[in-house]
Order: C-alpha cells, then structure tokens, then sequence
C-alpha cells in the first residue's frame, strides 16, 4: 500500500495504516493544511472551494471528509458531486471562488483516489504553494472555527452542462460542420465521469453515440489508463458498430485518445498534435508540451511558422512555459490538450470538440488524417522502485555517462539523438522510473527503451 505526498496533491491507496496509505486521518490533514494554506494566501473575509469527484468507488467517503472539513474551517464548499477535473477547472473562476480540489487518482487502478488542488485561476498550484502545504500538513500547525462560524456546503450539479456551454461557444468548435458530418462514435467512459460528460457533449454537436462502460459506478472494466493494450473492447465495438471513430478518456477527463474507423489507436501522442494542426492553421503561434511528448508537435508548429519549445514533465511547467511563451494551445502526450482560450488545464471535452471540428472540414477519414502527421513511434515504459534505490544516484551515473550528447536534465535526464530520443525521469505520481523514448519505427523505439532499462539495472547492481 502507498502514499505519496508531493506538490502537486497527496495521492495514495484506500485502507491500511495511517501515513502510509490514503486514510480518512490522511485525507483530512491534507483537506486541513489545504485550508489553512488558502486563508494564509488570499487573506480575506469569506472563503469558498469548489470540490468535485470521478467515479471511483471510494470517491464519495473521501469528498465528504475533505468537505466537512473545510466547513469545519469556515470555508463554504461548492459541491459539484460526480464531475470532472477539467470542470472544476471551469467552476472556480466562474464561482469566484478561492481554490478548487478534484478528487481523482487520474489513471491509477480503482484501489487509488488523491486530492487534487487548484488555485483561483482553477489551476494546479506551482511547486512553492505545494510545498507549504506539505509544510503545514506536517507541524499540523491548523486551526478550526468555533460553531457560529462555520461554512456551509451548496451543491450544483449544472457544472458539466456549464462546461460543455464554454466549449461550444468556442470560436475555433464548428458546430454545423459537426453536425453535417453526421458522425457515429464509440465511446469507452472506463465506468467514471467522462461517461456522463463526453456522451452529453457529443449529443450536443449531433453526433450518434454508442456508449461503451459509460456507466459511472468507479468499476474500471479494464486498466483505466487510455493504452492501445487496455482497449480491445473499444476497438471491437468501433468495428461492429461501423463506427467513424472511437473515444477513450482516464477516469478524471483530462487524458483523451482516439480510435480509427478500423479499430486501429490513432496514437495518443497524436491527440495534442492533431489539435494544434487545427488551431494553428487558423491561429498560427507558439506550442508547448513536455519533454515526455512527441516530436510530431514540433514538426506541425514548425509547419505552420511557429516556435516549439518543451517544459519539464507535469500540468504546472507546461502551463507556466505556455503563459511564458504566449501560445495558442499545449498540452502533454498523453493525451492532454490545454486550449487557453478555454482555460489553462488539460481538458478532454475541447480535444474532443476541437479533433471533429478538424475531422468534419477536412472530410476525412481518422485512418487518412494520421497518415498526414510525422510518423513517430513511442515506448514507455517504467521500473518500480525499492526502498534502497538511489535514483538521483542512477541519473548522475546516466547523465555522466551520455555528457557527449544533446542532454536536458531540468526533469531527469533526456537524451536527444539525431534520430530518437530517450528520457528517464522519477515518476510524480507512482513509485516507478520512467523510460520513454521516441524512434522512426516501433522496434527501434522499444530496443532503445530496452536498452537504457538493462543500463540502469546495471548502474543500479554496481
């Protein structure tokens, strides 16, 4: 069972002993250092969250414990209920409010959950704000208010219709060439929320949906990571149904990738790239995504006369290179799409609105709309880490090793090669390293990443 406490939230598994799985004690200190950070940072008379859940089973437990706790702290909670992060994104400044938590493990199995936290912008907190989280979690230094002053819960379940209205008011969403197109799409809800928000979207554009474990009762019928070996059932039913394309997001929306009409993944990598070649044709400009991220992003900027630039891995350094850099649309390759028109966070409901509005001008097939794209081919893949592990160790060894190269190392250690590319980096989120690495053909990728695996090993053995 694991914790892992981290600038970005607190995130671990449900059950077990105190401080070193994802208890009620654990998730109400957290919730608690959250308050006390939100009243030390905006200095006001009144405070209000905006506190929201994916599906998952112990979804509801942990969202009434965090938000009985800020009530306990004199801070009014907006309850969204089941919703998504992109939303709660959305709500916090359309409710004026102070911050925002998502309660979500994002793409970890069902056994999972973490706290998520927003600023007032709706966005994650950079790495100082994270840490005096951390800080006030530890010396337990909280405070709670006397009876006559505490906050009061207002639920609103409007928020993913409200969302959905934002999307569609988007200047770049061709509504009518959606709608003409008639499109017939499968889509995989991995039994979460995108099941509830991705359907209703796509109604709204006059798409024929065929739901696929759209149900949101936190029962993830496969891994809920949206991976080509998690979705056979998709690529069947996008078969059977004769269907244009297929749709898959993670359990928090934020992570979206596609299927062609033969069942075949359009790549998630290409998800942001597919996107950016929509909106930089109208809108010519600078991208970003992290250094995890496909080439083919540079390539289509370049395409278009923009500039390209790569920020170290996590939503709070790609967002604050975007801002830095004045772009048009960034993301991650995972699937994640930040449009700032919108607002700056990955969100699967304008990737999804944006990739038709893209697929219905252009009148074609997905199959025939990659093949227009770079081809990239891209392993990851990942080693779990014991306790007498020494990573920073392993990457010095690496990076000492590979001085003769094109190195980055403001997050691990990236090597780029003329013709592929590989970079190692600890995991935020799980107790693994990472190897992901990016070649003109899939063997070579996975030899490259096979490769730099038995390199670590060995320096690890030494």
């Amino acid at each position: 069972m694991t914790l892992i406490k981290s600038i970005s939230g607190i995130r671990g598994t449900i059950g077990g002993e105190v401080g070193t799985n994802l208890t009620p004690i654990d998730t109400v200190t957290f919730a608690a250092a959250y308050g006390t950070w939100l009243k030390q940072y905006r200095q006001k008379e009144n405070y209000k969250v905006v506190v929201g859940r994916d599906a998952r089973i112990s979804g509801e437990m942990i969202q009434s414990l965090v938000m009985n706790t800020l009530v306990g702290m004199g801070i009014h909670v907006v309850d969204l209920g089941l919703s998504t992060t992109p939303t709660v994104e959305v709500a916090v400044p359309m409710e004026h409010a102070d911050g925002g938590i998502i309660l979500t493990a994002s793409h970890n199995p069902k056994q999972w959950n973490a706290l998520k936290l927003l600023n007032e912008k709706g966005e994650f907190l950079n790495g100082a704000d994270g840490e005096q989280i951390l800080k006030i979690a530890e010396s337990q230094a909280m405070s709670f208010s006397e009876v006559d002053a505490l906050g009061k819960i207002t639920k609103n379940d409007a928020y993913i219709d409200l969302h959905i209205d934002e999307v569609l008011n988007l200047k770049l969403v061709n509504k009518s060439a959606i709608e003409k197109a008639k499109f017939k799409v499968v889509v995989d809800g991995v039994n979460s929320t995108g099941g509830i928000a991705i359907p209703r979207l796509l109604e709204r554009l006059g798409v024929d949906v065929v739901e696929l474990y759209c149900e949101p009762n936190g029962q993830f019928p496969h891994n809920p990571e949206p991976l080509k070996e998690h979705l056979t059932d998709l690529s069947q039913a996008v078969v059977k149904e004769h269907a244009d394309l297929g749709i898959v997001v993670d359990p928090d929306v934020d992570r979206l990738a596609f299927m062609d009409e033969n069942g075949h993944m359009f790549g998630e990598e290409y998800t942001l790239v597919a996107c950016a070649d929509y909106v930089l044709d109208k809108h010519p400009g600078n991208t970003v995504s992290n250094m995890s991220s496909t080439r083919a992003l540079r390539d289509v900027t370049e395409k278009h006369g923009g500039t390209y630039e790569a920020s170290a891995v996590g939503e709070v350094n790609v967002v604050t290179l975007m801002k830095k850099n004045q772009v048009v649309i960034g993301g991650e390759g995972n699937g994640g799409i930040i449009y700032p028109e919108l607002h700056y966070g990955r969100d699967a409901l304008v990737g999804v609105a944006l990739f038709l509005s893209l697929l219905a001008e252009r009148k074609m097939a997905v199959s025939d709309l990659r093949k227009t794209y770079p081809s990239y081919f891209m392993s990851k893949k990942k080693i779990e880490l014991t306790p007498d592990l020494d990573v920073d160790g392993i990457l010095k060894t690496i990076e000492a090793n590979y001085s003769e190269e094109n190195l980055t190392t403001i997050d691990g250690v990236k090597i780029d090669f003329p013709e592929n590319w590989v970079h190692l980096r600890k995991s935020n989120t799980e107790p693994i390293i990472r190897i992901y690495t990016e070649a003109k053909s899939q063997n070579e990728a996975d030899e490259l990443a096979d490769r730099f695996i038995s390199e670590l090993k060995k320096i690890a053995d030494s």
